[in-house]
């Protein structure tokens, strides 16, 4: 499975939302570009599962191991 392009308004969001669906297992996220409670609960889950920071923010950090994880070929959790 592949991310789809997404517009510039709502890119980096939907790219993080797909990001965390390829990488972890269970209900998938609605990929609609808009953060909300249920993206800040997944990427909290998500930084808990990668052993790194939990503030449910993607900076830096998150941003490099969702995209280690979104490829590759075994899920953080």
């Amino acid at each position: 499975m592949q991310c789809q392009p997404a517009g510039p308004a709502s890119g980096p969001v939907k790219q993080a939302q797909c990001y965390l669906n390829l990488s972890m297992q269970g209900d998938k996220l609605l990929e609609d570009g808009s953060f909300g409670p249920v993206t800040e609960a997944a990427t909290k889950r998500f930084q808990k599962c990668a052993e790194i920071t939990v503030d449910g923010i993607v900076a830096a950090q998150t941003w490099s191991f969702l995209t280690f994880w979104a490829n590759s070929p075994d899920f953080v959790c």
